[in-house]
């Protein structure tokens, strides 16, 4: 039998240092309701920043997919498993992005992991924002490449980094959104960096794309940045299109060589279609119904002005992501679960997903959201931050 004591002594290690992570079960469609445990509970945890994953027009279509094309693609893209529905989506996306070309694959990690370790090899240079994604991380850590983290939204040092780098093909890289910060990164000056120094850009904008810029085209529309420079944008469909999956898009040989040298995009099995059928619903409505972002954009002003009131520091983003940073993993735990205990479901976000001592709060606001919602939030998180309580012995 195996012995797994090296394993269990690191998961006691996790629990003692308040970052052990347990999975909620929920029983509620996802949306502004959460049903965890019988509890029902008012969502500040998804992602969902346009309510649209239990929209029922989304949902018709994925019914309607099943009917049409069943429920599984049944092979990788490459066999047998493109559709003609896989194929509308991709040229969807890539008009929504204005890019040429888009190439679906099945999650976002998988994306950002197959671009880099197909575009990268030894000798090569890959230039990351030091609070970019785990997958953008792993990705340039497994390519090969000679890998260098940034200061975060740093392009004057990108640059000098760019100038004294010798290497035959070097990658820019960074988030358009930030994940646990909610700030935006600034394309304009990285593009710039890169064009001067003949570097490509990527940009991963799944919290981006969606909530920001003219139609939801995200944050490299919303920045003034043209298509053309960035040669690498990736996004997912999962976040504000409420569905699953992720997508890359950009110039013609870009597709054609991530098809033919990616191998998580060739050897992975094809989205379900009725996904992708779901997928251009969604996307229709991210770009006819502004109304989503405009309300987005009225709640997260609502909330800063809350915070405000409150006494508390901003939270520096004006996008779905609001992080309230409390520094203590104990802390940070005990007053999400006094939350909890409010009807509120709010994040407690603990090293290593961030930094040593920047714990926090990751509030996440959507469409589905109403005023009332935000102040109910603001007036509970008043309660949790001053009233004492029990030490904390969950995490999330």
């Amino acid at each position: 039998m195996a012995d797994f004591s090296e394993l269990r002594a690191a998961l006691v290690a996790r629990q003692q240092a308040q970052r052990y992570r347990t999975r909620l079960t929920q029983a509620a469609p996802c949306g502004r309701w959460a049903d965890v445990d019988g509890e029902r509970l008012l969502n500040f945890s998804s992602n969902d920043y346009l309510g649209l994953a239990s929209d029922a027009r989304v949902r018709t279509a994925f019914q309607r997919g099943v009917a049409c094309h069943g429920v599984g693609s049944g092979a990788s893209h490459l066999v047998c498993g493109h559709s003609s529905v896989h194929q509308a989506l991709e040229d969807a996306l890539a008009d929504a992005v204005g890019q040429p070309r888009a190439l679906l694959f099945s999650s976002g990690y998988m994306a950002n992991y197959g671009v880099l370790t197909a575009l990268l090899r030894s000798g090569d240079a890959v230039f990351q924002d030091r609070l970019n994604h785990a997958s953008l991380l792993d990705g340039g850590l497994a390519s090969g490449a000679r890998f260098r983290r940034y200061p975060h939204n740093d392009a004057a040092t990108l640059g000098e980094w760019l100038a004294t780098s010798s290497a035959p093909r070097r990658l820019v890289v960074t988030d358009g959104v930030f994940s646990m910060d909610g700030d935006v990164a600034p394309l304009a000056a990285l593009a710039a960096a890169s064009e001067r120094h003949n570097a490509w850009l990527m940009v991963d904008d799944a919290h981006g794309f969606g909530v920001l810029g003219s139609d939801g085209a995200g944050s490299v529309a919303a920045a003034g940045v043209a298509p053309q420079q960035v040669a690498v944008h990736m996004a997912t469909l999962g976040k504000a299109l409420g569905v699953y999956g992720a997508f890359v898009a950009g110039d013609e040989a870009l597709i054609d060589y991530l098809i033919q040298f990616s191998r998580p995009y060739i050897y992975t099995t094809a989205l379900p279609p009725a996904l992708a059928s779901a997928a251009l619903t969604a996307l229709t409505l991210m770009q006819t119904e502004p109304w989503r972002r405009d309300k987005l954009r009225a709640l997260g002003a609502e909330f800063q002005r809350g915070l405000a009131d409150l006494g508390l520091p901003p939270t520096g983003s004006d996008t779905a992501i609001q992080p309230i940073v409390l520094g203590d993993d104990r802390r940070t735990l005990q007053v999400a679960q006094r939350l909890r205990a409010a009807g509120l479901l709010v994040g407690a976000i603990r090293p290593p997903t961030v930094p040593d001592g920047a714990a926090r709060l990751r509030v996440t606001l959507s469409a589905s959201h109403e005023l009332a919602d935000v102040r109910l939030l603001l007036t509970a998180l008043e309660r949790a931050l001053a009233s004492p309580g029990p030490a904390a012995s969950e995490s999330r």
